[in-house]
Order: structure tokens, then sequence, then C-alpha cells
């Protein structure tokens, strides 16, 4: 279970470029919540999986883990038990280093009772041909292949794989999807769907589409100014339509939404 207490971010503090990324933000994410998260540029999103992932250190409040205090642990150290995906395909793998070097790493990282400079026996590399195949993308037959030879689709889906070889206390998914071809991102969004129902993942998930927002997951969250201004689920959630997600919207944050990217996704 993932909680934030109140927490606030603030940029460029006492100038005049100071900017609140996140103003007073509490949230709980329970095991097995896959909750997505819409909002304009700059309303925090992206700010939030920093404060997760522990990119920065927060101002005020707190962030925990399974009851356990994260806020001051160093980023990668809670990369242990927090996989993470950007909208930059090309991030989250080393391109020189061919596909079996890169889950290696991922695996060894996370593994118990494995040492980075460990070596990966003959039974991993069996199953990371066997996790690759569930991917249908011919991966497993080009294990010795540099990662930097794939498409932007297949590097997702690996990175993908390598967040959650062993599974992690919960994914972010940082619009995962947003730089890839549409038929490839149906592919990813439906590996993504997969794998976290599989391994009953908490999961968070940073969308510009509308439609997304309300069909994937089970709770939709959405904010502004740094604040999450709406967090629907359940039978509230299952009957809205994009038009009352819009309603709530600026019934929760008094104003009108007026990102573009995100008005024209209504229409698809």
């Amino acid at each position: 279970m993932l909680r934030l207490v109140n927490v606030r971010k603030v940029f460029n503090a006492g100038t005049v470029n100071e900017k609140v990324a996140l103003d007073g933000v509490s949230l709980t994410v329970n095991d097995g919540d896959f909750a997505t998260i819409i909002g304009s540029n700059g309303a925090g999103k992206s700010t939030l999986f920093n404060c997760i992932g522990g990119s920065f250190y927060v101002d005020e409040g707190s962030v925990f883990l399974d009851d356990r205090n994260i806020t001051y642990v160093p980023d990668y150290k809670r990369a242990v038990q927090i996989g993470r995906l950007f909208q930059d395909p090309m991030k989250g793998t080393a391109p020189h280093m061919t596909i079996e070097e890169n889950l290696a790493l991922a695996y060894l990282r996370v593994a118990k009772k494995k040492s980075v400079f460990s070596r990966i026996s003959q039974a991993e590399r069996n199953m990371f041909r066997e996790r690759l195949a569930l991917l249908d993308m011919g991966l497993e037959d080009r294990m010795k292949q540099p990662v930097g030879l794939l498409s932007g689709g297949q590097r997702q889906a690996l990175t993908l794989l390598m967040a959650t070889l062993i599974p992690p206390k919960i994914l972010l998914l940082d619009e995962h999807t947003a730089a890839l071809d549409p038929a490839t991102a149906d592919k990813v969004i439906e590996l993504t769907k997969r794998v976290v129902q599989e391994n009953h993942l908490a999961c968070l998930m940073i969308t510009h589409n509308m439609h997304s927002a309300l069909e994937m997951g089970n709770r939709t969250l959405m904010m502004d100014s740094g604040r999450i201004v709406l967090d629907i689920s359940g039978e509230e959630r299952a009957g809205l339509t994009v038009d009352g997600l819009l309603e709530k919207f600026s019934a929760g944050a008094g104003r009108e939404l007026d990102n573009d990217r995100i008005l024209f996704s209504k229409i698809e």
C-alpha cells in the first residue's frame, strides 16, 4: 500500500519563478488498485510520480510504502520496490546492451539474495525467454541483440517486462504509450492490463486520454494546480461519461478544463 500524507513541493521558492507543484496532496493506493490520473500540463502529475519515486525530497508531508516511511529514502533504494515507465521509449533501457543483459540487470537489482555482480543461471535465462515470449513480439529469439535495434513499442514492452520481472510494490506509468503509433500503443496498453492483473499490482497511470482514464483500472484521479480535485471509483465511476467527468472536474477545480490535448481525446 502506498500512502502520501499532506505532501507539498515548491520549486524556486521565494523567487519570481516560484511554482507550487504539489499542494498538500494526500493519497492512498491499496494493493490491487489501478488508478488512472488525468490533468492539464503543470497540474502536478509527473511531479507526483517524482515524489513517489524519490527524484527529490518533499518540502512537507510524508510518503509511506507498506507503512514504512520512505520520505527520505533515496530514489535508487526505492527503485527496488517501485517500477516506473516513462513517456520516452528511450528511457528505462541501456541501448548498447543486449536484451538479455538489460533483463539481467533489472532482475539482479531487485532479486533477494542476489548481487548485481552475480551471474545469471541457465534457469534464469530460460525464465527471461519465457517471459519475452509472452510479449508476442518475437523478442525471445533476439536476446543477444542490442536493445538499440528495437522499435519504440518493443522497447516500451521490454521496459514493462523489466519493471515487473519481480513484481514491485507499485508500478508508475507516466504516459508510457504517448510516443507510440496508435496500433503499437493499443498493444502495449493490452499488455499493461494483463501484466497488472496477473501480478495483482498497485498501479498509477498518467494519461491524457479521457476514455482511457475511465475505462482502464478501477479508479480515476484528476489533478489541477498541484492538488487532487477528483478521486472516483466503484459505481460512481462505472456509470460516468466523459462529459460527466468534465463536469466533476469543473466542480472540484472551480474552473473548466482548458487543455486542448485532453479535450480532443473526448471525441476519440
